[in-house]
């Protein structure tokens, strides 16, 4: 197991990180984190949202946060999408476009170890 999947973030923490990783976004998109915490992004009323059941798998999933490892998270059921699977993946083509750039991975990553 990676140290990364043992990292717990807040989920205070978490929603910072997502509003950092996805702040060039216009599709409205949602995360529910692991306390309930909802975390709106994009513009306009969420279509979907992305259900994250742990504080480590949201660590995992900020590693590389491709619509690959997002799929596979799906797929394993360490998350679930409600709402409009069809609107999920018309948001998964504008994530893809997302480059977080290395100062960012820096960030994100000293984010989750002091959390």
């Amino acid at each position: 197991m990676s140290a990364l999947l043992r990292l717990r973030p807040s989920a205070a923490v978490a929603a910072s990180i997502l509003k950092e990783v996805f702040a060039s976004l216009r599709s409205p998109l949602a995360f529910r984190l692991w306390d309930g915490t909802e975390v709106p992004l994009g513009q306009g009323e969420p279509a979907c949202t992305v259900v994250v059941h742990q504080a480590e798998t949201f660590a995992e999933l900020m590693r590389d946060p491709s619509p690959g490892h997002f799929a596979e998270a799906y797929a394993t059921s360490a998350i679930d999408i409600e709402g409009d699977l069809f609107a999920a993946m018309r948001v998964a083509d504008e994530v893809e476009a997302i480059k977080v750039t290395l100062g960012q991975r820096l960030r994100i990553l000293r984010s989750l170890w002091s959390a």
